[in-house]
C-alpha cells in the first residue's frame, strides 16, 4: 500500500514510518519547506520518500495517516489554525480526486474528554474537551466527518503516549524521580497510557480494518486505544523510579487553584523566550482533572488491537534507553 504521511519527523511520525515499511508499505512524507534538513535526511535513510507537494502526493497513495498538529501553541486561534484548517486543507484536496485515498486521523482523548473515577470514556460519550487542544482536535474530526461522504475516513483517539524518543511525559517525570521530589494533581487521578509501538499497530489496524467515519452518525468509525490499565500518578511515578533504579519519589499533591498558578507563572517566564512551557494553563485544564481513563473494546473487537506492551517497569527501561 503507499502510504501519505504527515507529521513523519515526529514522535509518533518516525516509529510509524519504520512500523509501515516493516510491513512492506511505501511511506511518503509530506515535509513542509521550514523542515530541518537533517530531518529530512533521517527521512531518506530509513527509506521515506520527502516531499514538498502533498497535493500531488495524494494523487499517487491509497492511504493517507495525518498525524501533524500542534500540541503547545500560544493560543486556541493557533490550535485551531494548525490543528483544524490543517486538517479541512488535507481532506479538502482529497476531496478532489476521482478516487480519494482513505485518510486515518491520529486524534486525541483529549478531544472527547476526561472521564470519571468510576467508568472509562467510551467512544458513545458525547464530546466534552476541557483545553483549547481537546477542542481544536474534536474541530479536526468534525472536519473529517464533514467529508465522510466524499473521502473514506478513520478517527483514532489515543491517551497520554510514550516511548523512545518521548519529548514530554518521561523527562518530565524522570526529572521528579531524580530530584527525589515533584508535584502531582490533587485528589486521586487516573488515566490511560499508550506505548508507541502499540499506536503505530493501532493506526495501521484501523487504515486496514476500521470501519469508516459516518457523515450522519457520530458512532462509526472512531475508536479510543489504550494500554487497558488505569494507572495513577504514584503508581507511573514508582514503576518509573524502578526503571531508572532510585527510591520512588515523593509527590506533593497540588490543589487545581495552585496547579493553574504554577502553569501561569510557568508561561509569563517563558513568554519573552517566545515558547509554550510544558506546563501552561491549557495542560493545567486538563490535568486539574478526576481521570482521563478509556476503553479500547471497539478498537478490539473492530480492528482485533491487542496492546502488547504493559509492563511499565520494562517500558520505560527500554525507552530511557
Amino acid at each position: 500500500m503507499r502510504v501519505l504521511l504527515t507529521g513523519a519527523t515526529g514522535f509518533v511520525g518516525r516509529r510509524l514510518a519504520r512500523h509501515l515499511l516493516g510491513l512492506g508499505h511505501t511511506v511518503t512524507a509530506a515535509v513542509r519547506p521550514e523542515t530541518a534538513p537533517a530531518a529530512v535526511q533521517r527521512l531518506l535513510a530509513a527509506g521515506v520518500r520527502p516531499t514538498g507537494e502533498p497535493a500531488a502526493a495524494l494523487r499517487e497513495s491509497d492511504a493517507v495517516i495525518h498525524l501533524a498538529a500542534a500540541t503547545r501553541a500560544p493560543t486556541a486561534r493557533d490550535y485551531r489554525r494548525a490543528n483544524v484548517d490543517g486538517t479541512r486543507a488535507l481532506l479538502s484536496a482529497a476531496a478532489l480526486l476521482d478516487t480519494p485515498p482513505t485518510v486515518v486521523l491520529c486524534s486525541s482523548l483529549a478531544a472527547a474528554g476526561p472521564s470519571t473515577p468510576t467508568r472509562p470514556r467510551t467512544e458513545s460519550d458525547p464530546p466534552a474537551p476541557v483545553s483549547d487542544y481537546g477542542r481544536s482536535k474534536l474541530g479536526a474530526e468534525t472536519v473529517v466527518r464533514g467529508f465522510a461522504d466524499r473521502v473514506p475516513a478513520v478517527v483514532v483517539r489515543p491517551p497520554v503516549v510514550y516511548g523512545p524518543g518521548d519529548p514530554a511525559f518521561l523527562p518530565s517525570l524522570a526529572a521528579m524521580v531524580r530530584a527525589g521530589v515533584g508535584v502531582r494533581p490533587a485528589g486521586g487521578a487516573t488515566f490511560c497510557l499508550i506505548h508507541l509501538d502499540d499506536l503505530c499497530a493501532a493506526l495501521t489496524l484501523a487504515l486496514t480494518k476500521g470501519r469508516r467515519v459516518d457523515p450522519y452518525d457520530s458512532l462509526p468509525g472512531v475508536y479510543h486505544v489504550c494500554d487497558g490499565t488505569p494507572r495513577s500518578w504514584p503508581e507511573v511515578s514508582r514503576h518509573l523510579a524502578r526503571a531508572l533504579g532510585r527510591p520512588a519519589p515523593l509527590l506533593v499533591p497540588l490543589p487545581r487553584a495552585a496547579l493553574m498558578a504554577a502553569a501561569t507563572l510557568a508561561e509569563t517566564a517563558a513568554g519573552p523566550l517566545g515558547r509554550r512551557p510544558l506546563l501552561n494553563r491549557d495542560k493545567a485544564r486538563e490535568l486539574g482533572q478526576a481521570s482521563w481513563t478509556c476503553a479500547s473494546d471497539r478498537a478490539r473487537d473492530d480492528l482485533g488491537f491487542v496492546p502488547e506492551r504493559t509492563l511499565l517497569h520494562r517500558e520505560f527501561r527500554a525507552a530511557l534507553r
